[in-house]
Order: C-alpha cells, then sequence, then structure tokens
C-alpha cells in the first residue's frame, strides 16, 4: 500500500459547501470501511480539509476522490502527497504495514 496526505481546498463559498459535507462525509466513510483511510477533518480556519490515506497506486486514490461530492459539485481542488511513514505509534503498525 502507498500512503498519502490529501490536502483538500474548497473553491466555492462554504454555503455550497455545507449544503454537501453530509454526503462528503458519508462517501468519505465507504474509504473508511474498505481500510483506505485512516482520518479526515475540516481545517481550521475552514478552507478545506486533510485526509490521511492509504491505496494500492495513486491512480486507484484518484479515482476515489474524483468521486467525491466535493469533486462532482466542483467544490474543492486536491493535493496528493505520497510519503512512507517510518515512525508511527505502535497502535498503527497494522494499518500502516497492511498489504
Amino acid at each position: 500500500m502507498k500512503h498519502f496526505i490529501v490536502d483538500i481546498r474548497y473553491t466555492a463559498p462554504i454555503e455550497k459547501i455545507e449544503q454537501i459535507v453530509a454526503q462528503h462525509r458519508q462517501y468519505l466513510q465507504f474509504g473508511f470501511d474498505q481500510g483506505w483511510l485512516l482520518f479526515s477533518g475540516p481545517k481550521n480556519p475552514r478552507t478545506g480539509g486533510v485526509v490521511v490515506a492509504r491505496f494500492p497506486s495513486h491512480e486507484e486514490m484518484e479515482v476515489f476522490f474524483k468521486q467525491d461530492p466535493y469533486c462532482i459539485n466542483g467544490c474543492a481542488e486536491y493535493t496528493f502527497t505520497e510519503f512512507n511513514p517510518v515512525k508511527y505509534q505502535a497502535w498503527l503498525k497494522d494499518w500502516i504495514t497492511a498489504e
């Protein structure tokens, strides 16, 4: 698995974001259920969000986020940064090392 930090930047007014945030979070739940996402949440100040994820490939991750309601509704841009987690809490070992 490859590990990523996903930076989400809103490109729409917060009023439009508020209208679809529940759909966005429901969609992310699918990623959590698949074991792809470790955590997610809004930035402070609320200009976007951050997700820590793992996927078999960069391409599969991009496909997943292209189906996010924020992307479908033209409300956000995404930056994907791949990284190698070499130091982590022991309780994360199974998630980090899973193939």
